[in-house]
């Protein structure tokens, strides 16, 4: 008997773009390409709304008027990678972008049930697309993980340096000498 192995298809960021375009989705849907997968995100729930607020006030002030904020918007990583982040800073203004970034200074994703989601595929990828720094907000242990210095390895990409930090402490962002509070950024 023959055996027959299934194999799932990769998406192309292009391919992704002309089937949302032609509304292949539904408009509620909340998807993200991430490695050539099409992947459906949770539904946000309150905490993690406000925390994306609260991060985008935050890192307003915290980077001035030569940085853009971002919330829940696409960034081009790769032919194959084009996640959502909760939040990314680039630089310049809205103006400068006329097509999705390609780059980002800070990525920042908001996480409780999506916390393996975060470290372990989106921590990955944007370390592989050159991110300096990405923090993930951990609302199930009240903390920020700050991950920095992306570097290749026999086992894939990551970040060299992670630094979990706590409510009433802060931390500089790279691309600002302006410190953040913990506090901040938790709900």
């Amino acid at each position: 008997m023959d055996v027959v192995v299934a194999q799932s298809r990769r998406w192309t960021r292009d391919e992704y773009e002309r089937l949302a375009e032609q509304g292949f989705f539904r408009p509620d849907e909340h998807l993200e390409l991430l490695d050539g997968e099409i992947l459906a995100m949770t539904p946000q729930k309150g905490s993690h709304a406000q925390a994306v607020g609260l991060a985008i006030e935050t890192f307003r002030q915290a980077f001035g008027p030569d940085a853009h904020v971002r919330s829940q918007l696409p960034l081009a990583l790769s032919a194959e990678t084009m996640p959502e982040p909760d939040v990314a800073v680039v630089s310049g203004s809205v103006r400068d972008y006329p097509a999705h970034p390609t780059t980002a200074m800070l990525v920042m994703e908001i996480a409780d049930t999506s916390l393996p989601l975060d470290r372990q595929r989106k921590g990955p990828l944007y370390a592989r697309a050159g991110i300096p720094e990405y923090w993930i907000v951990n609302l199930v242990d009240r903390i920020v993980e700050v991950y920095r210095e992306p570097i290749e390895t026999a086992d894939g990409w990551h970040y060299r340096l992670v630094h979990r930090v706590g409510p009433g402490s802060d931390v500089t962002p790279l691309a600002t000498g302006q410190p953040v509070l913990v506090d901040d950024l938790l709900p």
